[in-house]
């Protein structure tokens, strides 16, 4: 029997080691796996005696560890293709969501969507990360805001990481926008959700960490404050869509709770950056999403 399933050889790793420079570099390197975890990593004079059932030469090639993408909205139903061409035509993406587009409009799509649906185009979008190398992904709910669709999305993307071997990390984050039947009553909707919706996904298994989003077309940052109390007291981590459109103080709602990250940040003022480097949250930036909405400032 072989000592191991798979020797790489010819390598350079970057071993990603704390208390190593350079990324913990090693050149002339080689790497075993047994039993599909990583048996013995260094470099490749110094490869112990043994056998692989299968070799390979890297031929120079870089092994890294697995990246992590730590905001995605991958699971939903329906695109927003009509909304592009808005949006080239000088509409903003206010405008958008005051007319019933933007959020709102993913989730009319995501409700009408059968199961089987959501994890067919899903898996898709997971698949794309995981052949550029992502092996644990965040995902959000948010695009259901009622309390059978939030738990559907939950579960399909605890099934989509069973499914294609990645590891997921599941967000609640039904204060996303204010669904129907709440219009002109964002205070009555966080209300559910605390009462409500967070409870229902928690007592469910289905949340790893609570987000919310902090904007002048979603909510503020007092509105959302029982909602990280109602985390907190549930042992729930939060994290926060913070000041992408406005500095809605959402840096400082963040930091306040101690919050695992606050992403997007395009304006955040000085005072939310330090909060947050006080607190020890993580920044997120995601510039993809600000090229794609076309903000300017």
């Amino acid at each position: 029997m072989a000592d191991w399933d798979l020797l790489l050889t010819d390598t350079r790793l970057a071993t990603m080691r704390a208390d190593e420079a350079n990324y913990g570099r090693v050149e002339n390197a080689a790497l075993t796996i047994r039993d599909g975890r990583i048996d013995w990593v260094g470099p490749e004079a110094d490869l112990p005696p043994g056998s692989a059932a299968e070799s390979r030469s890297l031929e120079g090639r870089w092994v890294t560890p697995a990246l992590i993408d730590c905001h995605t909205h991958l699971v939903f139903a329906g695109n927003r293709a009509e909304e592009f061409e808005a949006r080239l035509n000088g509409l903003s993406y206010e405008e958008i969501a005051a007319a019933g587009g933007g959020i709102r409009s993913t989730v009319r799509a995501t409700r009408e969507a059968a199961i089987d649906t959501l994890i067919e185009e899903s898996s898709r979008r997971l698949l794309a990360l995981r052949r550029e190398g992502v092996a644990t992904v965040e995902i959000k709910s948010g695009y259901g805001l009622d309390l059978d669709t939030e738990e559907t999305m939950l579960r399909v993307a605890g099934k989509l990481g069973e499914q294609h071997g990645v590891t997921i990390a599941r967000s609640y984050l039904g204060a996303h926008a204010t669904p129907p039947g709440y219009a002109g009553s964002k205070s009555d909707y966080i209300g559910f959700l605390v009462e409500e919706g967070l409870p229902h996904a928690h007592e469910r298994g289905l949340v790893d960490a609570v987000d919310a989003y902090c904007e002048g077309i979603a909510f503020s940052a007092d509105q959302l404050t029982p909602l990280f109390e109602r985390a907190t007291e549930l042992g729930l981590p939060v994290k926060l869509h913070a000041d992408q459109l406005s500095d809605a103080g959402g840096a400082e709602l963040a930091a306040a709770f101690g919050a695992l990250s606050a992403d997007h940040l395009e304006y955040t003022s000085q005072r939310g950056v330090e909060a947050l480097a006080n607190a020890g949250s993580i920044a997120v930036l995601l510039p993809g999403a600000f090229l794609n909405l076309r903000e300017t400032q």
